[in-house]
């Protein structure tokens, strides 16, 4: 690997494997954010149609980077990153193509948010995830709390943020934080085959997707019916210059071609 590398892309096929080795532990940062942003922008230009967010990395994420905290608070709370964290987060969450989390490792407080704005995480068994900002004095602050609030409740978000526990990713997964759990051994497997589902899928219909749930948990049900139509144009107008099924059939070929290709 090249040290130098801070997010690595790779094209396969219709997806775009996003792999994190910004040394030594994949710290959150203007730097390590700033690659992310950059990367996934270049592979939605690339008109890929799903991307893999992994760690090339003993972990995942360890965190956010703790040495820059003392210049941000000389700046008045301000950040010299080239995207601010709320920019970010709308930016993996409105992507307009799903985005997979692979987690290995640890995957801690910015690491865990990280994964958090992804569409679906795929977790490795013995993966330890959490928020952990509370031994720094601290509150998740890029976005953890309130997403934990969508998929596991107040209580539960109250308890990971205030105790900071690392837990093991199968109770993640039965309180709606993970997606799926697997075999260490079967992680890149595991990920690739959900990813290649979801670019195979209805790529408009998708983004369509992302945006309703979107406006659903930030505005609110009601908002979200009121958008329905607009948001749905696009799909449906796809829907009637082009047959699924042939659409379907032109693609399923290049799946085989890309199968098993994270291995």
């Amino acid at each position: 690997m090249d040290d130098d590398v801070i997010v690595r892309r790779e094209e396969r096929g219709l997806i775009s494997v996003l792999t994190m080795e910004y040394r030594p532990y994949n710290l959150l940062g203007p730097t390590l954010i700033g690659a992310i942003a950059t990367e996934v922008t270049a592979a939605h230009e690339a008109a890929s149609r799903a991307i893999i967010l992994r760690s090339g990395l003993r972990h995942f994420s360890a965190g956010a980077d703790v040495a820059l905290f003392g210049s941000r608070i000389e700046q008045g709370g301000r950040s010299q990153a080239a995207i601010s964290g709320v920019d970010f987060l709308k930016l993996l969450e409105l992507l307009p193509i799903p985005i997979v989390a692979s987690v290995h490792g640890v995957c801690l407080g910015g690491g865990f948010e990280l994964a958090l704005a992804c569409d679906y995480i795929v977790a490795a068994s013995s993966a330890k995830i959490g928020s952990v900002e509370v031994a720094l004095g601290l509150h998740p602050l890029l976005g953890g709390i309130q997403r934990q609030v969508q998929r596991a409740g107040a209580l539960r978000a109250k308890e990971i943020a205030m105790l900071g526990r690392r837990y093991d990713a199968a109770t993640l997964e039965r309180w709606g934080l993970v997606n799926l759990v697997v075999a260490d051994d079967a992680l890149d497997e595991a990920t690739f085959t959900i990813a290649e589902e979801l670019a195979h899928g209805p790529t408009v219909a998708h983004a369509a997707t992302k945006r309703l749930v979107h406006i659903a948990v930030n505005e609110g049900v009601l908002a979200a019916d009121e958008a329905m139509a607009e948001i749905q144009q696009p799909d449906l107008g796809f829907r009637r210059s082009e047959d699924r099924a042939q659409i379907v059939s032109r693609e399923r070929p290049r799946s085989r071609q890309v199968y098993g290709a994270l291995r």
